[in-house]
């Protein structure tokens, strides 16, 4: 029942995000900012397909447990993913407020996914092990947290001061997709109950998308009323 009901979940989840990301690409008419925000929606969806999609072959075949190198691999593979999704994001943020200059911001930023990346690459995170150590598992992604705290600030500042309706709820969607994601990275091994907060995140995740794309369909379908 769990191969069943979690493979319905991952498609339709994957499938809603790569679509809207790619109609995100061809109807963003030269916008900039939704163009970005497809290509973000695909990062995202692609990425997480490469964890997903073995471990949904796994669970519909010989079970998890058969499946631990490769799905270790592809963990890896989504972890460089997410990295880029923030980076995306937070290019996001400076095209829908019009944000010049903050160079220090955007070196914030590339620091902080570049230590994350170079944690991810470590020996010591025993991708392929079925037991990898907890430790570097909260190491690798103190800097990722960090990241998310940043893009949450900026977010919820701007949309504050602009008083911008249609986004008021972006930073509330990566605060709820890190507050579901961080007991998974802590306790997830030891309780599969835990685990299920995956799910969770991941609706946080498709909210995330849901915002900008129904922002471009709103200025589509305005521009098209004049």
């Amino acid at each position: 029942m769990q191969a069943i009901i979690e493979t319905l979940f991952d498609v339709v989840y994957l499938s809603t995000v790569i679509i809207m990301g790619i109609l995100m690409i061809r109807n963003s008419n030269g916008n900039k900012q939704y163009k970005l925000f497809g290509i973000m929606a695909v990062t995202l969806g692609l990425g997480d397909s490469f964890h997903l999609v073995p471990r949904a072959l796994a669970l519909n075949t010989t079970g998890l447990e058969n499946f631990t190198a490769a799905l270790g691999i592809r963990k890896f593979i989504t972890s460089i993913t997410m990295t880029i999704f923030y980076i995306i994001l937070y290019y996001v943020w400076r095209l829908r407020y019009k944000v010049e200059g903050k160079n220090g911001l955007t070196i914030s930023v590339y620091l902080l996914a570049i230590v994350r990346i170079v944690l991810s690459f470590m020996p010591q995170n025993a991708w392929t092990s079925a037991t990898p150590p907890l430790s570097w598992g909260i190491y690798r992604n103190i800097p990722f947290a960090a990241m998310g705290i940043l893009v949450i600030i900026l977010f919820y500042q701007s949309g504050k001061k602009t008083n911008d309706i249609a986004f008021k709820n972006m930073w509330l969607t990566i605060v709820l997709s890190f507050a579901f994601y961080i007991p998974v990275v802590l306790w997830g091994d030891v309780n599969m109950l835990i685990g299920m907060l995956m799910i969770p995140k991941t609706l946080a995740y498709v909210w995330t998308v849901l915002i900008g794309y129904n922002e471009m369909k709103r200025l589509k379908k305005h521009k098209e009323a004049y």
